[in-house]
């Protein structure tokens, strides 16, 4: 469900796998053009899908014998889209979630919008890390997490989803996972302007060490493991998002750094950056829990146009000396 760059990617690895699969969009008019031309002309032009992969506009159809569903959607449309499927999923099937993100209004992670909108009734599987569609979709070799509280369930996902170039570690940390999935688009809009201001590797270094430390700080005060930020899914991933060409959210950053407005910036963008939503998200969730977000704070001042690029670079240098850890 969903058809933007990492629902396709994900639809032709599987597919590619060998799997029968229903790939559901809402844009009935890309669905037609994605079936006539068998590729998605979009978001993911240069490739062709496998034979095993199909096109679907219509959802209960899509979903009558999946054993798997798969919800690549933006986290503001995770909640509606599930209230439609979850009446047409077949009985055992297991939700994969896709997406990174928070849910702005309950600041519920998208695995307790799942679990909460399927009523417990089908297991929720978080899958996350370095992941670039574009990269997943040519078949180049990726490692993700498999992470839920149903151990069935992620050893299930590891054999569906598993290849040669794709492999999956299992998780029972959620929360952990979750929290790093979603915090990395934060760092990574900060890495953006780092880099367009020409601010040097020195500075890149410190900011994706210091993001860990805040993606950390925030997943072991909600109840996850301090351990789980530092593997996939969360130094990973944050390694990707901050420095790879593709990421939407270090794009964001790059142009905020040459003096675009977060306006302009998102309306000329096809794809959704998740981290301008998260931030304030976490920012909330990090008063909840009483820590301190030092980067996301000021990711924030530059998104609501209170301050500049440099400005708060002056900021976070100019904070009073602490120890490291």
């Amino acid at each position: 469900m969903g058809a933007g760059s990492w629902g396709t990617a994900l639809a032709i690895h599987l597919s590619g796998a060998g799997h029968d699969v229903a790939l559901w969009g809402r844009d009935r008019s890309l669905i037609a053009e994605m079936s006539a031309r068998r590729s998605n002309p979009t978001y993911l032009p240069d490739l062709a899908f496998p034979e095993q992969l199909t096109t679907a506009a219509d959802l209960p159809a899509a979903l009558s014998q999946a054993r798997c569903v798969v919800i690549a959607v933006p986290s503001h449309g995770v909640r509606a889209l599930l209230r439609q499927a979850v009446p047409h999923l077949p009985p055992g099937a297991i939700l994969v979630s896709a997406t990174k993100g928070l849910e702005a209004d309950t600041m519920m992670s998208m695995w307790q919008v799942m679990a909460q909108e399927s009523r417990g009734r089908h297991p929720v599987v978080v899958l996350s890390g370095p992941s670039f569609a574009a990269e997943v979709a040519r078949g180049l070799p990726t490692a993700l997490v498999a992470a839920s509280n149903d151990e069935a369930a992620v050893r299930s996902v590891q054999g569906e989803f598993g290849t040669r170039a794709f492999r999956l570690y299992g998780s029972d940390d959620v929360v952990g996972v979750e929290i790093g999935a979603a915090l990395k688009n934060v760092i990574a809009i900060a890495a953006g302007m780092v880099q367009s201001m020409g601010l040097g590797h020195n500075a890149m270094a410190a900011l994706i060490t210091r993001g860990l430390a805040e993606m950390s700080r925030l997943a072991f005060a909600m109840g996850g493991r301090r351990e789980t930020l530092s593997g996939l899914s969360g130094l990973g991933d944050l390694v990707l998002t901050c420095t790879g060409g593709l990421s939407r959210n270090r794009h964001v950053g790059m142009e905020l750094g040459r003096g675009r407005s977060l306006e302009e910036i998102l309306s000329s963008m096809k794809m959704v950056a998740e981290g301008v939503r998260t931030t304030s998200v976490a920012l909330a969730l990090a008063r909840t829990h009483a820590i301190e977000l030092p980067i996301a704070a000021k990711v924030q001042e530059v998104l609501d146009g209170r301050k500049k690029p440099r400005e708060v670079v002056a900021d976070l240098m100019g904070r009073p000396q602490k120890s490291e850890h």
